[in-house]
């Protein structure tokens, strides 16, 4: 049996197709595990912002701008692509931008505070609306009973791009400091690096990915703006998709907690477990390992047991994480949370996208993944910023913060009770 199987595909859906929409995952994964996670992130605080005490807040602030300004257009911006056909001249556009800001990283010196928020918000605004665009692709390549499995192909391979992206930077790093080089000097080719890997690896997303959808004949070629009263009409017959808004609710709360371990985790291990930036690098080289292997496990698990109780028990494996994130005091016991942490977050974001592409009604794939993006958008805000406001008003405990983000997992795993799949599928079914 090969890893990519026809028999969860669609019908006419071919497997370099499948390959194809596969390396996006694989491309962009650089960009959120060397600048969000383990390389920039911690730049920032220590070298960029000085560890001031406001800089831990001010890194939550810049992506919680960037997440807003990806909550309010999105959704227009996937209403739109449906209604012209156009996600895949969108996705071109998005990795561009992605690409070109990224690069403009390796520009950003100690003290320059301003240039680094600008470019972290315009990256990470390019890089989620071409995130968002290729996830209304699942549903058009996966049967409805293979979801689950083809979303965890696609995490599981883009956590392998995000360990090749992070293990080239860290041997960088490891050549730069033992040169006696200075972060200064090494992180800005760490940067140049991501930005290549990108756009390199998005070449065959480009060359193998077909565009299915079909332009609306019967409605005017229209702008965004028309895209957003569409929309706003959506949200008027959010009584007909009440599974799918009990799921962006829960979304909004886990999806935070997530937010909180990709924004923080490099910044924690540093500033309270003690790690070392290369022990930093290896730590989550290790966490996409086992994220690779949850996401690729959990999606012929959910399969089987259900997309809801397997979200529900990464859930629980999340509030684990963060209580022994904050009471262990050494980086052995944070190998573990980290390791937690790993398995449920390939787990949890590929059954959440799965779940969405159930419920979304076939001719509105780009606009409901859309309404997805603007719920994980939102939970991208309150997560990370929450964690940045507890820590500066406690003068610096993160522990408190970590602890408190269990809270948004168990919140989460409430608002899941609700949801129906069969339901929230014929609805889906009914619209179309």
């Amino acid at each position: 049996m090969t890893v990519f199987s026809t028999d969860a595909l669609n019908p006419g859906v071919r497997k370099r197709e499948l390959l194809g929409w596969a390396m996006y995952d694989f491309a962009n994964s650089g960009y959120t595990t060397v600048v969000l996670t383990a390389v920039f992130a911690a730049y920032f605080v220590g070298a960029v912002a000085g560890g001031a005490p406001w800089a831990t807040f001010a890194w939550t602030a810049a992506l919680s701008a960037s997440h807003a300004i990806v909550m309010l257009s999105m959704p227009a911006i996937g209403a739109w692509a449906d209604r012209h056909g156009a996600k895949k001249r969108l996705l071109v556009l998005t990795t561009l931008g992605c690409v070109v800001s990224t690069a403009a990283l390796s520009l950003v010196a100690p003290g320059g505070v301003a240039l680094a928020i600008g470019l972290v918000i315009v990256s990470n605004v390019f890089f989620s609306w071409g995130e968002s665009l290729i996830a209304a692709f699942l549903p058009e390549l996966a049967r409805p009973d293979s979801m689950g499995r083809v979303s965890g192909w696609g995490w599981s391979f883009g956590y392998l791009g995000g360990m090749l992206a992070l293990g080239l930077s860290l041997v960088i790093v490891l050549q730069s400091q033992a040169a006696g080089k200075t972060a200064e000097q090494f992180v800005p080719l760490t940067m140049l690096l991501t930005a290549t890997l990108f756009a390199v690896a998005s070449l065959f997303t480009f060359g193998l990915l077909r565009e299915r959808t079909i332009p609306s004949q019967n409605q005017p070629a229209g702008n965004l703006g028309s895209a957003w009263r569409r929309l706003l009409g959506t949200y008027r017959r959010a009584k007909h998709y009440k599974d799918y808004m009990w799921l962006l609710a829960c979304a909004v709360a886990y999806q935070g907690g997530v937010a909180v371990t990709i924004a923080l985790a490099a910044i924690y291990a540093e500033q309270v477990i003690g790690f070392a930036q290369q022990e930093t690098m290896v730590l989550i080289f290790v966490l996409n390992i086992a994220a690779a292997l949850g996401a690729f496990a959990f999606g012929y698990w959910q399969d089987r047991i259900g997309h809801k109780l397997a979200l529900g028990i990464t859930l629980v494996g999340w509030m684990a994480t963060c209580v022994i994130a904050a009471l262990t005091t050494t980086k052995g016991g944070f190998w573990y949370a980290a390791v937690i942490a790993g398995l449920c977050m390939g787990s949890s974001q590929s059954s959440g996208r799965a779940m969405a592409g159930l419920f979304a009604p076939p001719a509105q794939l780009a606009e409901f993944y859309g309404l997805w993006t603007f719920a994980t958008r939102l939970a991208s805000i309150i997560g990370p910023l929450t964690y940045g406001a507890i820590t500066w008003a406690t003068d610096g405990n993160q522990r408190l913060a970590i602890a408190s983000t269990a809270v948004l997992f168990a919140v989460g795993l409430v608002l899941l009770q609700p949801v129906n799949m069969a339901r929230g599928r014929r609805a889906a079914l009914a619209t179309d």
